[in-house]
């Protein structure tokens, strides 16, 4: 298995009607199986689609060793700045 891209996990920002909704995306890697198949692998989904192949020792052990995310980008909602105007009308 070879890595070719690493995501650190986060929150993506989607306007709505009345607000925002905060919606998390796991880490994930996007690796080459030895059996050539490219594959997009997170902490829960650790097979290959084509082989079978169990990639989960790798793939966690390179997950946990991604440097923890500060507090502004797991709580983003806390820092997202004037929000008088966003929401329903009084």
């Amino acid at each position: 298995m070879q890595i070719i891209e690493r995501t650190e996990g986060r929150y993506e920002v989607q306007d709505v009607e009345f607000g925002q909704v905060y919606r998390w995306r796991p880490a994930t890697m996007l690796v080459e199986c030895n059996c050539g198949a490219m594959q997009n692998l997170t902490g829960s989904t650790t097979e290959c689609g084509e082989c079978g192949a169990d990639h989960a020792v790798a793939v966690r052990q390179v997950l946990a060793s991604a440097k923890q995310p500060g507090d502004e980008a797991l709580r983003p909602w806390r820092y997202a700045g004037d929000r008088e105007s966003v929401g329903l009308p009084f």
